[in-house]
C-alpha cells in the first residue's frame, strides 16, 4: 500500500538504506519538509510492514527502502503503477530492483544506465581562480547555455538552488567565469556533484576538468565523500580527473519527453 505522509521526521528517514536515493530524499525533506505540494512523501507498506519511502519532487520520483527490508513483487508492481499514474519525468530506484521495475513500466518508461563515481583525492589542491560563493545569476548564465531544461525554467531553478544554498544543502562553484559545477546535496558527509557546464566558446580547454578536480580535492580535505553520476561512456573521462567507478544503476525516463 502506498499513501501520502502529511507528517514525517528525519528519525524515520535515518532508517532508510544508506544510498544515493535516501540522500536525495533527505535533501528534499530538509529543504522543504512536507509543507509544499511540489515536494510530497509517500509511505510504502507491505500489509503492516513499512518497506520504504517515495519522494515526488517536481517532476522526479525517488524511491528508497528501509534498511533490512526488501520489496516484494507485489510491492514493485504497486510502485510501477504509482509511477505510471503520476507520470514523473524520471524515476530513481535502488539498482537491485531497477530491471524488474523497468519491465513493469516499459509501456511508459525506458531505462537509461548511469555510472556512479567516487573521487579519489591525491591531497594536492591546485591554485585556481575558483569562486566558492558565486552569484547564482552568473551560474545560471553558464548553465542556460548547456541545459535546455534549466534555460526554460530560470525562476524554478533560481528559487530552488538559492533555497538549498541558504540552508547549507548545496553549493555552486565557478572557475574563470566560464565553467561551473554545483554540489546538489551535502548529506551524511557525502557531496554529490551535478550540473557541470562550460560556456560554448570555452569548451575543449579543460576548464570543467580542472574545476571538478579542484572541487574533489577541496571537499575531500573538508571531510566529504565526493560523488557524481554520468553515462557509462564517460568512465575514462572522469577516471582521468580522479574519479573511480563505484556503481551502476538505471534511471527510468518517460518515453514521451525529450530531455
Amino acid at each position: 500500500m502506498i499513501y501520502q505522509l502529511t507528517q514525517l521526521d528525519l528519525k524515520t528517514l535515518e532508517k532508510l538504506s544508506s544510498n544515493n536515493y535516501t540522500r536525495r530524499i533527505k535533501s528534499h525533506f530538509l529543504a522543504y519538509s512536507t509543507k509544499y505540494e511540489f515536494c510530497r512523501f509517500f509511505a510504502v507498506d507491505d500489509y503492516d510492514k513499512h518497506c520504504g519511502i517515495i519522494c515526488m519532487f517536481n517532476s522526479s520520483m525517488i524511491v528508497s527502502g528501509f534498511d533490512g527490508t526488501a520489496f516484494s513483487r507485489d510491492i514493485l508492481s504497486e510502485i510501477a503503477s504509482f509511477a505510471v499514474i503520476n507520470k514523473p519525468l524520471s524515476v530513481e530506484f535502488p539498482v537491485e530492483y531497477s530491471q524488474d521495475l523497468e519491465r513493469m513500466c516499459s509501456i511508459e518508461y525506458i531505462g537509461d544506465k548511469r555510472t556512479e563515481f567516487a573521487f579519489s583525492a591525491q591531497g594536492e589542491l591546485p591554485e585556481l581562480n575558483v569562486q566558492e560563493l558565486p552569484r547564482l545569476d552568473d551560474v545560471y548564465a553558464i548553465l542556460a547555455q548547456c541545459f535546455p531544461a534549466i534555460k526554460n525554467n530560470h525562476g524554478l531553478w533560481l528559487t530552488d538552488t538559492s533555497h538549498r544554498v541558504r540552508r547549507g544543502l548545496a553549493q555552486s562553484f565557478i572557475l574563470d567565469s566560464c565553467s561551473t559545477a554545483t554540489v546538489q546535496y551535502i548529506i551524511d558527509r557525502v557531496a554529490l556533484i551535478g550540473h557541470v557546464g562550460t560556456l560554448p566558446e570555452e569548451r575543449g580547454k579543460h576548464h570543467a576538468r580542472k574545476l571538478l578536480y579542484w572541487i574533489g580535492e577541496k571537499l575531500t580535505a573538508d571531510g566529504f565523500d565526493v560523488r557524481l553520476f554520468a553515462r557509462p561512456h564517460r568512465v575514462s573521462y572522469y577516471e582521468e580527473i580522479g574519479f573511480k567507478k563505484c556503481g551502476l544503476d538505471i534511471v527510468l525516463e518517460r518515453k514521451d519527453t525529450d530531455f
